[in-house]
């Protein structure tokens, strides 16, 4: 490779302190969103704590919503890193011991950074929406499809199409037809569905954890949330009709 084909793919130096100021402003707002919470953020106080002025921070985020993004998709990628994660210890278990493994990793990145997970799930700040499509939506359809991999082992397109659950209306049946892939194919609506019901069963109890409603079961709060998560897996694998004899199984 020649000199100027070298230069060409490393980044220049003024690249490189650009990612390197950018990083430790979203490690600054990280830290003030952690002490001071999600409404008290501004590019004023983090600007103040770098010992920068506004007008400097601007060079780096136009506004205040251009950096809760990069805040919203950080956190989305390192709760997706936590799941991804907490499977991968469990690689060598039996499907359900890897679905449990997922709604553990999951439970507990929220309990680790609350502040983050408000940031994601609490009240949403007034005059700010996240793009429709970008960083936030590609780490949670990553969390997702690892939720549906484990949730679904083993199972055929087919069965999960039977699935009982239900009667959809034919106008959810349509909505739900193309949301999640699976492999290369759609998810079968009624399989959906019970992606949907049990990321939100989940989802409310680490919420309820998360923010102290829980808190009259003590210490065994993680036993009741270990108890909800493998009946709710059980409960959706009862729902899913065994595969007929002589049918291949999914890959």
């Amino acid at each position: 490779m020649s000199a100027d084909e070298y230069a060409t793919v490393l980044p220049s130096l003024r690249q490189r302190r650009r990612a390197v100021a950018t990083q430790e402003i979203v490690a600054a707002a990280e830290s003030h969103l952690a002490e001071h919470g999600l409404h008290a953020l501004s590019l004023r106080a983090v600007a103040r704590s770098l010992g920068m002025t506004v007008q400097g921070l601007y060079h780096y985020f136009p506004n205040r919503d251009a950096l809760v993004t990069v805040l919203v998709a950080k956190a989305y990628e390192d709760l997706a890193d936590a799941v991804t994660a907490a499977v991968d210890t469990a690689a060598d278990e039996p499907a359900v011991l890897r679905f449990m493994a997922a709604t553990e990793g999951y439970r507990q990145w929220a309990l680790t950074h609350v502040e983050r997970f408000q940031l994601l799930y609490g009240a949403p700040l007034r005059h700010y929406a996240a793009p429709a499509e970008g960083p936030t939506t590609q780490a949670m359809r990553r969390m997702r499809d690892v939720f549906q991999r484990e949730m679904f082992d083993g199972f055929t397109t087919a069965q999960l199409a039977a699935a009982d659950t239900r009667v959809l209306s034919p106008a959810l049946r349509a909505h739900l037809e193309p949301l999640f892939p699976h492999g290369p194919e759609t998810l079968p609506p009624p399989a959906t569905a019970l992606v949907l019901s049990a990321w939100g069963h989940m989802h409310g109890m680490v919420v309820l954890e998360v923010f102290g409603h829980t808190s009259f079961v003590g210490e065994h709060q993680a036993e009741i949330f270990h108890m909800a998560m493998r009946a709710l897996l059980e409960d959706i694998h009862r729902r899913i009709p065994e595969q007929p004899m002589g049918t291949p199984t999914a890959p």
